[in-house]
């Protein structure tokens, strides 16, 4: 019996009983439906972490007070902040001066506070001060205006780089370029707005303004650990430069080789390998949880393959008695279980898509489906089907046809 034909048979066969049909599918559109979805969300939130977090900047990484592993438990935080010492800006003049693969260093500090203009004020903003190369190494866009530059850095100038969200609030029908706002009670003359940059897990990026680190350490004094932004001289020498960042850091620390880092160095990779670390096994548990669910809608098939078996005995023998021979019968419940568990399959994948795309959109959860794992969501289920069917099909073929013949 050809495939083609051995499809058409037990296409028939699901078509004939629809509801039965549609009963024994939800286990299998459950299954899949549940894996996707937990699939969809996970690679959603690693989309987002490479592209909102771990995307730093061109051939970037930071140094900080605190390593990737210093957040690891609250212990290990309270060890690093009585062990490591600041981060200071003659640390970022010594990465400068080394020079090498390193090629340029940025610095930054954040805290929030209060932001005004007229009778809006604006509680607990998200206030950043950088250098003004931080521009360029961290990518940050620009809407209108400029961002701020050496020029007011070295003159210490009280001039604010504002978020769209910010812009938004203060000036709704207004430029808000020239106009002076305060920060924390002090003036400061808008010089550019941000590019919109969104949500991450729904909190605004776009509420915050930045000022030259210059004037933020006059205002808020010195005495505190600043973030540096370092970029290599190309993505060849990115390793390089770390290195050589790790061996001045270290150098101006006098730490022996025995010692380990009282600092942080990270990179892109260090924030992939932590969301690994914290998210992989949960990822394997949660798609493992949701499979078993596979494994019930392959019983239901098999059962309902039995039933099918037992229903249609003298069909079987019919069939026999007029030439149809062992393997066109196995051919034909292979191909009517298989079916039955991909169109679950295809059901369940688009159930997962509609979910998808209503948790992205009325949540700040994001959601991505590849197409590997609805190409291996489609094989898995009719590889379940295929399984499922094996023993009642070898059954149904193994009927001898003047006892099938005989049957009620």
């Amino acid at each position: 019996m050809p495939i083609l034909e051995a499809l058409k048979l037990a296409l028939s066969a699901i078509l004939s009983h629809k509801l039965r049909s549609f009963l024994t599918l939800l286990g299998v559109i459950f299954g899949v439906a549940t894996v996707i979805v937990v699939v969809s969300l996970v690679e959603g939130f690693n989309a987002y972490v490479d592209e909102k977090i771990a995307n730093i900047g061109t051939n970037a990484f930071s140094v900080s007070k605190y390593s990737i592993d210093d957040f690891s438990s609250v212990e290990a935080l309270n060890a690093a902040r009585r062990r490591n010492k600041d981060i200071t800006l003659d640390d970022a003049a010594a990465l400068v001066a080394r020079g090498g693969a390193i090629q340029e260093v940025g610095a930054k500090e954040d805290i929030t506070g209060d932001v005004k203009f007229g009778a809006t004020n604006l509680r607990r903003i998200h206030i950043s001060a950088t250098t003004p190369n931080i521009a360029d190494i961290e990518r940050i866009e620009v809407g209108e205006g400029r961002y701020f530059n050496k020029v007011d850095e070295q003159t210490r100038s009280n001039v604010t780089f504002i978020g769209s969200d910010v812009a938004d609030k203060l000036f709704p029908s207004a430029n808000p370029l020239g106009q002076t706002i305060r920060i924390d009670g002090r003036p400061f003359e808008v010089v550019g707005v941000a590019k919109a940059k969104g949500s991450v897990f729904g909190q605004p990026q776009d509420m915050y303004v930045s000022m030259p680190l210059s004037a933020f350490l006059a205002i808020y004094g010195s005495r505190r650990s600043l973030n540096l932004s370092v970029t290599s001289t190309g993505a060849a020498t990115y390793q390089d430069a770390v290195d050589e960042a790790r061996i001045v850091m270290r150098t101006r620390r006098k730490l022996t080789p025995s010692e380990k880092d009282n600092f942080g160095i990270i990179t892109p990779s260090a924030i992939n390998e932590l969301r690994d670390k914290i998210f992989g096994t949960i990822q394997v548990a949660a798609i493992g949880v949701t499979s078993i669910s596979l494994v019930v809608g392959g019983i239901v098939i098999m059962n309902i393959m039995l039933v099918s078996v037992t229903e249609r005995t003298k069909e079987i023998g019919i069939r026999k008695s007029i030439g149809a021979r062992r393997s066109d019968i196995l051919k034909q419940f292979l191909a009517e279980s298989t079916m039955l568990s991909l169109l679950g399959g295809a059901i369940g994948i688009a159930i997962a898509y509609a979910l998808a795309k209503l948790v992205a959109t009325f949540t700040p959860v994001p959601t991505s489906l590849p197409l590997l794992a609805v190409t291996v969501a489609l094989f898995v289920s009719a590889t379940v089907g295929l399984i499922s069917g094996v023993y009642p099909a070898w059954r149904a073929a193994g009927l001898d046809p003047i006892e099938a013949l005989r049957a009620e």
